[in-house]
């Protein structure tokens, strides 16, 4: 399982990415940082990697993205910031997440909260999901088209992809 800089497939441009429910557990003001994994930290290692494309699938250089998440036993940090953090993207639209896999919150399946947003563009709030995921049939803000591609994946960590396209 690769755990350093990661090969990026082509983007995917499959439409505007779908807007979802914030939840209640948003706090503003995170740290800027790409990993959210600590020491010590509930859940299997997780990195997601992808683009940020805008809806004629050109990359989005400096987009903003704001994770937030349960840990590995769907418990979120609402006193601070675990597991809570923003990042841009590079030059050629590109982000890199390094977390965990979040466990299940109660009603819900596995899932990662990011709001985007596209220099001087709107701001898209959506969630990330997991195939295979047997929650997802039940939770009904599960959206099909957000579901993670799993690139690599062992007993203990994942890699993944995704790409977000903005309007």
């Amino acid at each position: 399982l690769q755990t350093g800089a990661a090969v990026l497939p082509a983007p995917v441009c499959n439409g505007l990415t779908p807007a979802t429910t914030e939840g209640p557990h948003y706090l503003p003001n995170t740290p800027e940082r790409a990993s959210l994994r600590e020491a010590g930290m509930t859940g299997d290692p997780l990195l997601v990697t992808g683009y940020v494309l805008d809806a004629n699938c050109a990359p989005i250089p400096g987009a903003w993205l704001d994770f937030w998440q349960a840990d590995g036993n769907g418990v979120y940090d609402n006193a601070g910031f675990a597991l809570r953090g923003k990042q841009t993207t590079d030059a050629q639209g590109r982000y890199t997440l390094t977390t965990v896999i979040p466990g299940l919150y109660p009603g819900c399946t596995e899932h990662i909260h990011v709001k985007l947003t596209a220099p001087g563009g709107p701001t898209v709030t959506t969630q990330l999901f997991f195939p295979g995921t047997t929650q997802n049939d039940d939770d009904g803000i599960f959206v099909p088209s957000m579901l993670v591609t799993v690139l690599d994946e062992s007993p203990s960590a994942m890699s993944a992809s995704f790409d977000f396209v903005l309007p």
